[in-house]
Protein backbone atom coordinates (compact mmCIF):
# COMPACT_ATOMS: atom_id res chain seq x y z
CA UNK A 1 0.00 0.00 0.00
CA UNK A 2 1.32 3.29 -0.71
CA UNK A 3 1.00 6.14 1.21
CA UNK A 4 -1.34 7.72 -0.56
CA UNK A 5 -3.24 4.90 -0.73
CA UNK A 6 -2.98 4.89 3.30
CA UNK A 7 -4.16 7.95 3.28
CA UNK A 8 -7.18 7.30 1.36
CA UNK A 9 -7.87 4.26 3.81
CA UNK A 10 -7.81 7.05 6.87
CA UNK A 11 -10.10 9.83 4.74
CA UNK A 12 -12.74 6.70 4.71
CA UNK A 13 -12.16 5.55 8.26
CA UNK A 14 -12.49 9.20 8.95
CA UNK A 15 -15.81 9.66 6.92
CA UNK A 16 -17.05 6.49 8.33
CA UNK A 17 -16.27 7.24 12.12
CA UNK A 18 -18.18 10.59 11.40
CA UNK A 19 -21.16 8.59 9.60
CA UNK A 20 -20.82 10.50 6.57
CA UNK A 21 -22.32 10.89 4.27
CA UNK A 22 -26.21 10.64 5.87
CA UNK A 23 -28.74 8.68 4.18
CA UNK A 24 -30.24 10.20 1.71
CA UNK A 25 -33.66 12.21 3.41
CA UNK A 26 -35.09 14.48 0.62
CA UNK A 27 -38.66 13.07 -1.31
CA UNK A 28 -38.09 12.47 -4.84
CA UNK A 29 -39.61 14.58 -7.56
CA UNK A 30 -40.87 13.24 -10.55
CA UNK A 31 -41.58 15.35 -13.99
CA UNK A 32 -42.71 12.75 -17.04
CA UNK A 33 -41.14 9.77 -15.02
CA UNK A 34 -37.88 11.56 -14.82
CA UNK A 35 -36.37 12.10 -11.85
CA UNK A 36 -35.87 15.42 -10.40
CA UNK A 37 -32.53 16.97 -9.38
CA UNK A 38 -32.44 18.37 -5.98
CA UNK A 39 -29.67 20.47 -7.06
CA UNK A 40 -27.33 21.02 -9.77
CA UNK A 41 -24.27 23.45 -9.71
CA UNK A 42 -23.20 24.69 -12.30
CA UNK A 43 -19.55 24.78 -12.23
CA UNK A 44 -16.87 22.30 -11.29
CA UNK A 45 -13.69 23.99 -9.86
CA UNK A 46 -13.07 24.44 -5.96
CA UNK A 47 -16.01 26.11 -5.24
CA UNK A 48 -18.28 23.63 -7.37
CA UNK A 49 -16.38 20.94 -5.66
CA UNK A 50 -16.59 21.98 -2.03
CA UNK A 51 -20.29 22.62 -2.76
CA UNK A 52 -21.29 19.02 -3.97
CA UNK A 53 -19.30 17.58 -1.04
CA UNK A 54 -21.10 19.19 1.61
CA UNK A 55 -24.37 18.95 0.16
CA UNK A 56 -23.57 15.06 -0.13
CA UNK A 57 -22.28 15.08 3.67
CA UNK A 58 -25.72 16.71 4.42
CA UNK A 59 -27.59 13.88 3.18
CA UNK A 60 -28.28 15.61 -0.19
CA UNK A 61 -27.04 12.92 -2.70
CA UNK A 62 -29.20 13.82 -5.59
CA UNK A 63 -27.50 16.35 -7.65
CA UNK A 64 -25.01 16.53 -10.28
CA UNK A 65 -22.18 19.23 -10.94
CA UNK A 66 -21.94 20.26 -14.66
CA UNK A 67 -18.61 21.94 -16.15
CA UNK A 68 -17.96 23.30 -19.94
CA UNK A 69 -14.01 22.18 -19.50
CA UNK A 70 -12.40 18.70 -19.91
CA UNK A 71 -12.07 16.57 -17.15
CA UNK A 72 -8.74 18.34 -15.35
CA UNK A 73 -9.19 21.67 -17.09
CA UNK A 74 -12.29 22.77 -14.83
CA UNK A 75 -11.52 26.74 -13.20
CA UNK A 76 -8.52 28.76 -13.78
CA UNK A 77 -5.58 26.55 -13.04
CA UNK A 78 -4.69 25.27 -16.12
CA UNK A 79 -6.24 27.84 -18.30
CA UNK A 80 -5.68 31.68 -17.91
CA UNK A 81 -4.11 31.71 -14.54
CA UNK A 82 0.05 31.93 -14.93
CA UNK A 83 1.22 32.92 -12.18
CA UNK A 84 4.28 30.03 -10.95
CA UNK A 85 2.54 29.55 -7.37
CA UNK A 86 -0.79 30.18 -5.59
CA UNK A 87 -0.60 33.81 -3.71
CA UNK A 88 -1.91 31.75 -0.49
CA UNK A 89 0.30 30.25 2.12
CA UNK A 90 0.57 26.65 1.76
CA UNK A 91 -1.04 26.36 5.40
CA UNK A 92 -4.44 27.25 4.14
CA UNK A 93 -7.04 24.37 4.69
CA UNK A 94 -8.93 25.17 1.57
CA UNK A 95 -11.89 23.06 0.21
CA UNK A 96 -10.80 20.42 3.00
CA UNK A 97 -13.99 21.28 5.12
CA UNK A 98 -12.30 20.19 8.40
CA UNK A 99 -11.24 16.97 7.51
CA UNK A 100 -7.12 16.64 8.56
CA UNK A 101 -7.16 13.98 5.74
CA UNK A 102 -8.49 16.29 2.85
CA UNK A 103 -6.53 18.27 2.85
CA UNK A 104 -3.85 19.73 0.36
CA UNK A 105 -1.21 19.15 3.43
CA UNK A 106 -1.89 15.56 3.64
CA UNK A 107 -2.27 15.13 -0.03
CA UNK A 108 1.57 16.32 -0.39
CA UNK A 109 2.96 14.85 2.59
CA UNK A 110 1.76 10.91 1.32
CA UNK A 111 3.47 11.32 -1.80
CA UNK A 112 6.52 13.38 -0.82
CA UNK A 113 7.23 13.29 3.06
CA UNK A 114 7.02 15.71 5.68
CA UNK A 115 10.37 17.32 4.78
CA UNK A 116 9.51 17.97 1.58
CA UNK A 117 6.64 19.93 2.55
CA UNK A 118 8.66 21.58 5.16
CA UNK A 119 11.12 22.72 2.15
CA UNK A 120 8.16 23.73 -0.37
CA UNK A 121 7.62 27.56 -0.47
CA UNK A 122 4.24 27.70 -1.56
CA UNK A 123 2.15 26.04 -3.68
CA UNK A 124 2.55 25.44 -7.54
CA UNK A 125 -0.17 26.35 -9.35
CA UNK A 126 -0.28 23.13 -11.90
CA UNK A 127 0.26 20.76 -8.94
CA UNK A 128 -3.05 22.06 -6.81
CA UNK A 129 -4.96 21.45 -10.17
CA UNK A 130 -3.52 18.09 -9.30
CA UNK A 131 -5.42 18.34 -5.64
CA UNK A 132 -8.46 19.29 -6.83
CA UNK A 133 -8.26 16.21 -9.09
CA UNK A 134 -7.73 14.01 -6.57
CA UNK A 135 -10.69 15.44 -4.53
CA UNK A 136 -13.17 14.81 -6.88
CA UNK A 137 -11.80 11.54 -7.47
CA UNK A 138 -11.49 10.25 -3.70
CA UNK A 139 -14.51 11.91 -3.33
CA UNK A 140 -16.95 10.24 -5.81
CA UNK A 141 -18.10 13.41 -6.93
CA UNK A 142 -20.87 13.43 -9.54
CA UNK A 143 -19.02 15.93 -12.31
CA UNK A 144 -20.15 16.31 -16.09
CA UNK A 145 -17.78 17.38 -17.98
CA UNK A 146 -17.98 19.20 -21.41
CA UNK A 147 -21.34 20.24 -20.59
CA UNK A 148 -22.28 24.17 -20.85
CA UNK A 149 -25.08 25.70 -19.87
CA UNK A 150 -26.80 27.06 -22.43
CA UNK A 151 -29.71 28.99 -20.40
CA UNK A 152 -30.90 28.70 -16.81
CA UNK A 153 -34.68 29.23 -17.12
CA UNK A 154 -37.78 29.46 -14.60
CA UNK A 155 -40.39 27.39 -14.51
CA UNK A 156 -44.34 27.92 -13.51
CA UNK A 157 -44.44 24.46 -11.44
CA UNK A 158 -41.60 25.62 -9.25
CA UNK A 159 -39.17 23.90 -10.47
CA UNK A 160 -35.47 25.08 -12.75
CA UNK A 161 -34.81 23.95 -16.13
CA UNK A 162 -30.90 23.67 -17.24
CA UNK A 163 -30.66 23.44 -20.85
CA UNK A 164 -27.71 22.50 -21.48
CA UNK A 165 -25.15 21.45 -24.27
CA UNK A 166 -22.63 18.49 -24.40
CA UNK A 167 -20.19 18.51 -27.00
CA UNK A 168 -23.17 18.98 -29.35
CA UNK A 169 -25.87 17.31 -28.28
CA UNK A 170 -28.49 19.30 -26.79
CA UNK A 171 -30.72 18.62 -23.54
CA UNK A 172 -32.65 19.95 -20.96
CA UNK A 173 -32.27 18.81 -17.24
CA UNK A 174 -34.74 20.09 -14.22
CA UNK A 175 -33.78 21.17 -11.10
CA UNK A 176 -35.11 22.58 -7.50
CA UNK A 177 -32.05 24.33 -6.48
CA UNK A 178 -29.44 25.78 -8.89
CA UNK A 179 -26.23 26.92 -7.70
CA UNK A 180 -24.04 29.42 -9.77
CA UNK A 181 -20.34 28.18 -8.79
CA UNK A 182 -18.78 29.78 -11.74
CA UNK A 183 -15.76 31.57 -10.65
CA UNK A 184 -14.06 34.96 -10.93
CA UNK A 185 -16.48 36.15 -14.00
CA UNK A 186 -19.72 34.13 -12.04
CA UNK A 187 -22.11 36.74 -13.60
CA UNK A 188 -20.76 39.12 -15.66
CA UNK A 189 -17.42 38.77 -17.62
CA UNK A 190 -13.91 40.34 -18.29
CA UNK A 191 -13.79 44.03 -18.34
CA UNK A 192 -12.35 45.41 -21.07
CA UNK A 193 -12.11 49.35 -21.81
CA UNK A 194 -14.84 50.97 -24.53
CA UNK A 195 -11.46 51.99 -26.81
CA UNK A 196 -10.49 48.87 -27.05
CA UNK A 197 -13.07 47.81 -29.43
CA UNK A 198 -12.33 50.38 -31.87
CA UNK A 199 -8.95 48.23 -32.91
CA UNK A 200 -8.71 44.83 -34.41
CA UNK A 201 -9.38 41.85 -32.01
CA UNK A 202 -6.57 40.48 -33.01
CA UNK A 203 -4.15 42.99 -31.65
CA UNK A 204 -5.01 42.83 -28.00
CA UNK A 205 -6.66 39.84 -25.53
CA UNK A 206 -7.99 40.04 -21.86
CA UNK A 207 -5.66 37.94 -19.45
CA UNK A 208 -8.87 35.27 -18.89
CA UNK A 209 -8.22 34.76 -22.41
CA UNK A 210 -6.46 32.22 -24.14
CA UNK A 211 -3.67 33.70 -25.39
CA UNK A 212 -1.34 32.30 -27.71
CA UNK A 213 2.26 33.67 -26.52
CA UNK A 214 3.98 31.79 -28.49
CA UNK A 215 3.26 33.77 -31.08
CA UNK A 216 4.25 37.09 -29.10
CA UNK A 217 7.90 35.66 -29.31
CA UNK A 218 10.19 38.85 -30.74
CA UNK A 219 7.17 40.99 -30.34
CA UNK A 220 6.52 44.27 -28.87
CA UNK A 221 3.88 43.36 -25.91
CA UNK A 222 2.33 45.87 -23.51
CA UNK A 223 0.33 44.99 -20.44
CA UNK A 224 -2.32 47.56 -18.80
CA UNK A 225 -2.73 46.62 -15.06
CA UNK A 226 -1.11 46.07 -11.60
CA UNK A 227 -2.58 43.27 -10.25
CA UNK A 228 -1.26 39.70 -9.72
CA UNK A 229 -2.98 38.86 -13.10
CA UNK A 230 -0.75 41.68 -15.00
CA UNK A 231 2.63 40.72 -13.58
CA UNK A 232 1.92 36.54 -14.73
CA UNK A 233 0.84 37.49 -18.17
CA UNK A 234 4.09 39.86 -18.53
CA UNK A 235 6.30 37.52 -17.25
CA UNK A 236 5.17 34.61 -19.33
CA UNK A 237 5.29 36.71 -22.41
CA UNK A 238 8.90 38.00 -21.37
CA UNK A 239 9.90 34.21 -20.85
CA UNK A 240 8.13 33.10 -23.84
CA UNK A 241 10.78 35.05 -25.77
CA UNK A 242 9.00 39.04 -25.86
CA UNK A 243 11.07 41.55 -27.77
CA UNK A 244 9.97 43.78 -25.13
CA UNK A 245 7.27 44.30 -22.11
CA UNK A 246 5.51 47.61 -21.13
CA UNK A 247 3.08 47.86 -18.35
CA UNK A 248 1.06 50.64 -18.04
CA UNK A 249 0.12 51.21 -14.61
CA UNK A 250 -2.56 53.96 -13.76
CA UNK A 251 -1.19 54.55 -10.54
CA UNK A 252 1.57 56.30 -9.20
CA UNK A 253 2.82 53.73 -7.16
CA UNK A 254 2.03 49.96 -7.16
CA UNK A 255 0.15 48.64 -4.06
CA UNK A 256 2.01 47.16 -1.13
CA UNK A 257 -0.34 46.28 1.47
CA UNK A 258 -2.68 43.53 1.82
CA UNK A 259 -5.58 45.54 3.80
CA UNK A 260 -7.90 42.27 4.14
CA UNK A 261 -4.79 39.63 5.18
CA UNK A 262 -4.41 42.73 8.18
CA UNK A 263 -7.90 41.81 9.18
CA UNK A 264 -8.00 38.27 8.35
CA UNK A 265 -10.27 36.05 11.49
CA UNK A 266 -13.14 33.65 12.00
CA UNK A 267 -14.60 36.87 12.74
CA UNK A 268 -14.19 38.46 9.38
CA UNK A 269 -15.30 35.06 7.87
CA UNK A 270 -18.33 34.32 10.16
CA UNK A 271 -19.04 37.72 10.99
CA UNK A 272 -19.23 40.22 7.60
CA UNK A 273 -22.84 38.84 6.16
CA UNK A 274 -24.21 40.36 9.56
CA UNK A 275 -23.01 43.76 9.21
CA UNK A 276 -25.67 46.88 8.30
CA UNK A 277 -25.11 47.60 4.74
CA UNK A 278 -22.97 50.96 4.88
CA UNK A 279 -20.78 49.40 7.11
CA UNK A 280 -20.08 46.47 3.86
CA UNK A 281 -19.97 48.88 1.70
CA UNK A 282 -17.29 50.64 3.72
CA UNK A 283 -15.28 47.28 4.41
CA UNK A 284 -14.82 46.49 0.97
CA UNK A 285 -14.61 49.96 -1.24
CA UNK A 286 -11.83 50.47 0.93
CA UNK A 287 -10.30 47.12 0.40
CA UNK A 288 -11.03 47.04 -3.39
CA UNK A 289 -9.13 50.95 -3.79
CA UNK A 290 -6.61 50.01 -1.98
CA UNK A 291 -6.36 47.48 -4.31
CA UNK A 292 -4.50 43.96 -3.47
CA UNK A 293 -0.50 43.74 -4.03
CA UNK A 294 0.93 41.78 -6.81
CA UNK A 295 2.69 39.19 -5.28
CA UNK A 296 6.66 39.81 -4.40
CA UNK A 297 7.50 37.03 -6.73
CA UNK A 298 5.44 37.68 -9.45
CA UNK A 299 6.98 41.34 -9.75
CA UNK A 300 10.68 39.82 -9.91
CA UNK A 301 9.67 37.58 -12.05
CA UNK A 302 9.05 40.32 -14.14
CA UNK A 303 11.84 43.04 -13.48
CA UNK A 304 14.65 40.59 -13.62
CA UNK A 305 14.05 40.74 -17.46
CA UNK A 306 16.13 43.90 -18.47
CA UNK A 307 13.56 44.73 -21.35
CA UNK A 308 10.76 45.16 -18.84
CA UNK A 309 9.45 48.51 -18.58
CA UNK A 310 7.16 50.02 -15.80
CA UNK A 311 5.32 53.06 -16.69
CA UNK A 312 3.45 54.56 -13.16
CA UNK A 313 0.99 57.08 -13.35
CA UNK A 314 0.21 56.12 -16.96
CA UNK A 315 -3.54 55.02 -17.87
CA UNK A 316 -4.29 54.51 -21.06
CA UNK A 317 -6.64 56.82 -22.68
CA UNK A 318 -6.03 56.07 -26.30
CA UNK A 319 -5.15 53.75 -28.19
CA UNK A 320 -5.15 53.33 -31.75
CA UNK A 321 -4.08 51.09 -34.98
CA UNK A 322 -1.25 52.19 -37.58
CA UNK A 323 0.27 50.11 -40.20
CA UNK A 324 3.24 49.73 -37.51
CA UNK A 325 0.97 48.11 -35.01
CA UNK A 326 -0.27 50.06 -31.82
CA UNK A 327 0.00 53.09 -30.80
CA UNK A 328 -0.89 53.45 -27.00
CA UNK A 329 -1.25 56.67 -25.51
CA UNK A 330 -0.90 57.77 -21.89
CA UNK A 331 -0.56 61.21 -19.76
CA UNK A 332 3.33 60.35 -20.09
CA UNK A 333 3.80 59.44 -23.77
CA UNK A 334 3.32 57.18 -26.70
CA UNK A 335 4.43 53.47 -27.43
CA UNK A 336 4.26 51.44 -30.64
CA UNK A 337 3.39 47.61 -29.24
CA UNK A 338 2.80 44.74 -31.27
CA UNK A 339 0.41 43.21 -28.70
CA UNK A 340 -1.91 44.36 -25.67
CA UNK A 341 -3.18 42.66 -23.08
CA UNK A 342 -5.82 43.88 -20.36
CA UNK A 343 -5.57 42.47 -17.18
CA UNK A 344 -8.34 44.67 -16.30
CA UNK A 345 -10.12 42.13 -14.18
CA UNK A 346 -13.75 41.42 -14.42
CA UNK A 347 -17.24 42.52 -14.22
CA UNK A 348 -20.59 41.72 -12.31
CA UNK A 349 -23.26 43.32 -14.59
CA UNK A 350 -25.79 40.27 -14.75
CA UNK A 351 -27.33 41.61 -18.37
CA UNK A 352 -24.29 40.30 -20.19
CA UNK A 353 -24.89 37.15 -19.49
CA UNK A 354 -26.68 35.28 -22.78
CA UNK A 355 -27.50 32.13 -20.54
CA UNK A 356 -29.16 33.99 -17.73
CA UNK A 357 -31.10 36.42 -20.08
CA UNK A 358 -34.26 35.04 -18.56
CA UNK A 359 -34.48 36.34 -14.98
CA UNK A 360 -31.67 38.94 -15.09
CA UNK A 361 -34.05 41.48 -15.31
CA UNK A 362 -35.87 40.44 -11.92
CA UNK A 363 -32.47 40.36 -10.10
CA UNK A 364 -32.08 42.79 -7.61
CA UNK A 365 -28.49 44.39 -7.15
CA UNK A 366 -27.09 46.65 -4.62
CA UNK A 367 -27.78 49.94 -6.40
CA UNK A 368 -31.67 49.01 -6.71
CA UNK A 369 -32.11 49.48 -2.90
CA UNK A 370 -28.78 50.71 -1.78
CA UNK A 371 -27.74 54.68 -1.88
CA UNK A 372 -23.83 54.48 -1.07
CA UNK A 373 -22.19 57.62 0.73
CA UNK A 374 -21.25 60.20 -2.44
CA UNK A 375 -17.51 59.86 -1.28
CA UNK A 376 -17.49 56.13 -1.53
CA UNK A 377 -18.58 55.55 -5.27
CA UNK A 378 -18.05 52.06 -7.05
CA UNK A 379 -19.97 50.55 -9.84
CA UNK A 380 -18.38 47.13 -9.69
CA UNK A 381 -19.92 46.88 -5.79
CA UNK A 382 -23.30 48.90 -7.21
CA UNK A 383 -23.44 45.87 -9.39
CA UNK A 384 -23.25 43.01 -7.59
CA UNK A 385 -25.98 41.46 -6.52
CA UNK A 386 -27.83 41.59 -3.45
CA UNK A 387 -28.04 38.20 -2.12
CA UNK A 388 -30.30 36.84 0.50
CA UNK A 389 -29.64 33.95 2.94
CA UNK A 390 -27.67 30.71 1.33
CA UNK A 391 -26.61 32.68 -1.30
CA UNK A 392 -29.72 33.05 -3.20
CA UNK A 393 -30.98 36.21 -5.16
CA UNK A 394 -33.25 38.08 -4.06
CA UNK A 395 -36.22 39.99 -6.76
CA UNK A 396 -35.97 43.30 -7.33
CA UNK A 397 -39.82 44.03 -7.39
CA UNK A 398 -41.48 41.89 -5.35
CA UNK A 399 -43.53 38.96 -7.01
CA UNK A 400 -41.97 38.76 -9.72
CA UNK A 401 -40.16 36.15 -9.94
CA UNK A 402 -40.16 33.83 -6.81
CA UNK A 403 -37.45 31.20 -8.23
CA UNK A 404 -34.68 33.25 -7.32
CA UNK A 405 -34.86 31.93 -4.25
CA UNK A 406 -34.09 28.83 -5.43
CA UNK A 407 -31.02 29.91 -7.39
CA UNK A 408 -27.57 30.48 -5.41
CA UNK A 409 -24.80 32.56 -7.05
CA UNK A 410 -21.78 30.58 -5.27
CA UNK A 411 -19.22 33.00 -7.09
CA UNK A 412 -16.95 36.36 -6.51
CA UNK A 413 -20.57 38.21 -6.97
CA UNK A 414 -21.53 37.31 -3.77
CA UNK A 415 -18.27 39.41 -1.89
CA UNK A 416 -20.23 42.75 -0.92
CA UNK A 417 -23.61 40.31 0.57
CA UNK A 418 -21.33 37.46 2.25
CA UNK A 419 -17.71 38.59 2.30
CA UNK A 420 -15.09 36.21 0.41
CA UNK A 421 -16.14 32.62 0.87
CA UNK A 422 -17.18 31.87 -2.73
CA UNK A 423 -14.05 32.03 -4.09
CA UNK A 424 -11.07 32.21 -2.40
CA UNK A 425 -9.05 29.09 -0.90
CA UNK A 426 -9.07 30.92 2.32
CA UNK A 427 -12.76 30.70 3.52
CA UNK A 428 -14.28 28.15 0.74
CA UNK A 429 -15.46 25.53 3.56
CA UNK A 430 -17.33 28.06 5.20
CA UNK A 431 -18.54 29.27 2.85
CA UNK A 432 -19.48 25.66 1.02
CA UNK A 433 -20.92 24.51 4.41
CA UNK A 434 -23.36 28.10 4.58
CA UNK A 435 -24.40 27.42 1.03
CA UNK A 436 -25.42 23.76 1.98
CA UNK A 437 -27.34 23.92 4.60
CA UNK A 438 -29.32 26.71 3.69
CA UNK A 439 -30.22 24.63 0.64
CA UNK A 440 -30.88 21.72 3.32
CA UNK A 441 -33.07 23.66 5.40
CA UNK A 442 -35.38 25.24 2.11
CA UNK A 443 -35.33 21.44 0.80
CA UNK A 444 -37.19 20.27 4.29
CA UNK A 445 -39.16 23.48 4.57
CA UNK A 446 -40.96 22.89 0.76
CA UNK A 447 -41.44 19.12 1.59
CA UNK A 448 -42.64 19.67 5.40
CA UNK A 449 -45.76 17.84 4.33
CA UNK A 450 -44.45 15.11 3.58
CA UNK A 451 -42.02 15.04 6.41
CA UNK A 452 -45.03 15.61 8.92
CA UNK A 453 -47.04 12.31 6.87
CA UNK A 454 -43.85 9.95 7.39
CA UNK A 455 -43.58 11.19 10.72
CA UNK A 456 -47.09 10.43 11.76
CA UNK A 457 -46.95 7.04 9.31
CA UNK A 458 -43.59 5.82 11.19
CA UNK A 459 -44.54 2.66 13.44
CA UNK A 460 -41.56 0.94 13.75
CA UNK A 461 -41.72 -0.15 17.60
CA UNK A 462 -38.69 0.01 20.11
CA UNK A 463 -40.30 -1.17 22.69
CA UNK A 464 -42.89 -4.74 22.68
CA UNK A 465 -44.60 -3.98 25.76
CA UNK A 466 -43.69 -6.71 27.71
CA UNK A 467 -40.60 -4.89 28.60
CA UNK A 468 -42.15 -4.07 32.50
CA UNK A 469 -44.89 -4.46 34.56
CA UNK A 470 -47.79 -2.06 35.62
CA UNK A 471 -46.96 -1.93 39.63
CA UNK A 472 -50.54 -0.09 40.29
CA UNK A 473 -52.38 -2.97 38.16
CA UNK A 474 -54.85 -5.44 40.30
CA UNK A 475 -53.95 -8.68 39.05
CA UNK A 476 -56.65 -10.66 41.42
CA UNK A 477 -58.81 -13.22 40.57
CA UNK A 478 -61.95 -11.05 41.60
CA UNK A 479 -60.64 -7.80 39.25
CA UNK A 480 -60.72 -9.98 36.70
CA UNK A 481 -64.27 -9.52 34.64
CA UNK A 482 -66.47 -12.51 34.89
CA UNK A 483 -67.11 -14.12 31.53
CA UNK A 484 -69.83 -12.94 29.16
CA UNK A 485 -72.81 -14.73 29.08
CA UNK A 486 -74.76 -14.81 25.60
CA UNK A 487 -77.80 -13.19 25.68
CA UNK A 488 -80.44 -16.55 24.49
CA UNK A 489 -78.57 -17.83 28.10
CA UNK A 490 -79.90 -15.02 29.98
CA UNK A 491 -83.12 -15.00 32.32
Amino acid sequence: MTSLDALEHRLREDLRWLELPPASWVPPRFVDQARVLDVAIVGGGMAGLTASAELRWLGIDNQQVFDRAPTGGEGPWVTYARMETLRSPKTLTGPALRLPALTFRAWYEAQFGRPAWDALYKIPRTQWMDYLRWYRKVLALPVQNHTALVALRTRDDGLLALDLNTQGTQRTVLARHVVLATGRDGLGGPYVPDFAQRVASRLWAHSADAIDFEALRGKRVGVVGAGASAFDNAATALETGAASVDLFIRRSDIPRINKLTGIGSPGLVHGFADLDDASKWRFLHYSLASQTPPPRDSVLRVSRHENARFHLGSPVIALEEHADGLEVTTPKGRYTLDFLIFATGFHSDISTRPEFAQFAPYVRRWKDRYRADPALPMEELAESPDLGAAYVFQEREPGTCAALAQIHCFNHAASLSHGKLSGDIPAISEGAQRLARGIASRLFDADRERHYDALVAFATAELQGDEWTDADADTSPAAESPPAVPLHQQD
